[in-house]
């Protein structure tokens, strides 16, 4: 008898592969979107949401941000590699992969002054806040 090892998520994986693969939106996101999702801070200040996407190695030209249908979505690809000569060995990592992340907006966002800045693989993503609407006006009868 041999000896083999339990791999429950191998067996999760063939599950959801199974149930899954009469859709074709799914099975393409899986081939195309890499298992690398970057972290996101958020935070809110009084004018404006705040999003921080850690992209360490990413230039800000493989990052594209777009707003679509009420959703912020954030897609790009990292390509890195690091090469390290020595006289006794050589080593080569590569790392590479898409990723995509989506945030449905609250209506209170002024879609059309979202900024990104780019900086020291971070991107800041600022939302600002639509002005708040008088919430009651009194009207006089006459």
């Amino acid at each position: 008898m041999y000896v083999t090892r339990y791999r429950p998520l191998s067996e999760m994986r063939e599950i959801q592969r199974k149930f899954f693969e009469n859709y074709p939106t799914f099975s393409k996101m899986e081939n195309e979107i890499a298992a690398y999702t970057p972290q996101v801070n958020t935070r809110e200040g009084e004018y404006a949401f705040h999003l921080d996407v850690d992209l360490p190695g990413v230039k800000k030209e493989d990052i594209k941000v777009d707003v679509k249908e009420g959703q912020l979505i954030i897609t790009g690809e990292r390509n890195f590699k690091e090469e390290v000569k020595e006289e006794d060995y050589y080593k080569v990592e590569t790392r590479f992969g898409k990723f995509s992340r989506m945030f449905t907006l609250p209506d209170s966002i002024d879609v059309e002054n979202i900024t990104a800045n780019c900086e020291n693989g971070v991107l800041e993503v600022t939302l600002p806040k639509l002005p708040e609407v008088t919430k009651i006006k009194s009207i006089e009868i006459k």
